[in-house]
C-alpha cells in the first residue's frame, strides 16, 4: 500500500529576474531531493515599488522581504526564498530559516572599468552606503551616484568613464558575468553579510516544509552566513553604519565604517569552524564598534 501524493510546496519570492531565478534554482533542488513539487509565488516587496527611493532612507535591511515573509504567515505560501542578505539578523516571530543553499560567487564587481582604470574624480554609481565606504578606502577621490532598479536597469546607468557596482552573484545567476570588468576581493572589499547566498524560511511549526529544507541545506555556508550574521547581530537592528563581514574556511574578514566621521576599520580573523566562531564574530563586532565609536 503506497501513500497519498506529497503535498505541493508554495515558494515565495519576489519577481525580478534575479528573484525569480534564484527560486527557480531552489525548487528545482526541493524537487530533485525530495518528492515534493514547487510552485512559485509571486510577491511584490516595498523595496521594488520604491525602487527610486536609497535603500537607506526606506529602511535598508528587510525591504525586500517583509512582504514575502508575510506570505509564509498567512498562509499563503508554505516557503519564503530571499537573497541572505537582505535577511535581518533578527528572526523574524513564527519563522525559521530552513536552508541556506550553496553560496555562489560572494564577491562585489566592477561593471565599466576596472578599479585602477577609473579616472581621478570618475563617478562610481552604487546604492550601497558599504560599497561607498569600502571604495573611498582604495580611491579616495572617486565620485557616487545612487543606482536602483532592477539588475538590466543597473546595467543601462553605468556613468560616462565610470562604473557600477555588482553582486557577482547576481550576474552569475542570470548568466551575465561576461559584464565584469573586475571582481574585487573580499579581503579588501568585504562583501555584505550573507551575499552569494540563498535563504529559504518556512513556519517554524512546518515539519513537511523544514524536513524538505533540510535536504537542501548547505552545511558550510550555514556555518559561514550564521557566523557573518552573528558579527550583524551584535551591532544591534538599529545600525545603520556601513557593515560587511565574509567567512571563507577559517577566516573570518569584518569591516564597518562611519562616513560622516570618516573612520573606518578592517579586521581579519582566525576561527575554529565551531561553535565558538559565534562568540568570536560577537566579539569582533563589539571591538570594531568600539573603534569607530
Amino acid at each position: 500500500m503506497t501513500g497519498g501524493p506529497s503535498r505541493v510546496l508554495r515558494l515565495a519570492t519576489r519577481g525580478s529576474a534575479q528573484a525569480s531565478a534564484q527560486a527557480t534554482a531552489v525548487a528545482e533542488a526541493i524537487a530533485q531531493a525530495t518528492d515534493h513539487e514547487v510552485e512559485l509565488v509571486f510577491v511584490e516587496t516595498s523595496g521594488d515599488v520604491r525602487a527610486d527611493v536609497p535603500l537607506h532612507t526606506i529602511g535598508g535591511q528587510g525591504v525586500f522581504v517583509k512582504e514575502v515573509q508575510r506570505a509564509v504567515l498567512d498562509g499563503r505560501a508554505d516557503l519564503a526564498v530571499h537573497s541572505a542578505k537582505d535577511v535581518p539578523s533578527t528572526p523574524a516571530d513564527g519563522l525559521v530559516i530552513g536552508a541556506f543553499t550553496h553560496r555562489r560567487d560572494p564577491r562585489d564587481a566592477l561593471v565599466g572599468r576596472r578599479l585602477d582604470e577609473l579616472d581621478e574624480g570618475a563617478v562610481v554609481a552604487t546604492g550601497s552606503v558599504r560599497r561607498r565606504a569600502l571604495l573611498v578606502r582604495a580611491r579616495p577621490d572617486l565620485a557616487f551616484a545612487e543606482l536602483r532598479g532592477n539588475i538590466g536597469t543597473r546595467l543601462t546607468r553605468i556613468p560616462e568613464g565610470g562604473a557600477i557596482v555588482m553582486a557577482v552573484a547576481a550576474l552569475e545567476i542570470l548568466g551575465m558575468t561576461d559584464r565584469i570588468a573586475e571582481a574585487l576581493p573580499v579581503d579588501d572589499f568585504v562583501p555584505a553579510v550573507g551575499q552569494g547566498c540563498v535563504a529559504v524560511e518556512c513556519r517554524t511549526d512546518d515539519t513537511d516544509a523544514l524536513a524538505a529544507l533540510a535536504a537542501v541545506d548547505h552545511a558550510p555556508t550555514r556555518h559561514a552566513v550564521e557566523t557573518e550574521r552573528a558579527f550583524l547581530a551584535e551591532l544591534g537592528s538599529g545600525c545603520s553604519l556601513p557593515v560587511g563581514a565574509h567567512v571563507a574556511g577559517a577566516r573570518m574578514h569584518t569591516f564597518l565604517a562611519d562616513v560622516e566621521r570618516g573612520i573606518s576599520v578592517a579586521d581579519e580573523l582566525a576561527l575554529d569552524g565551531g561553535a565558538g566562531d559565534l562568540e568570536i564574530a560577537r566579539a569582533a563586532a563589539r571591538s570594531a564598534h568600539a573603534a569607530v565609536g
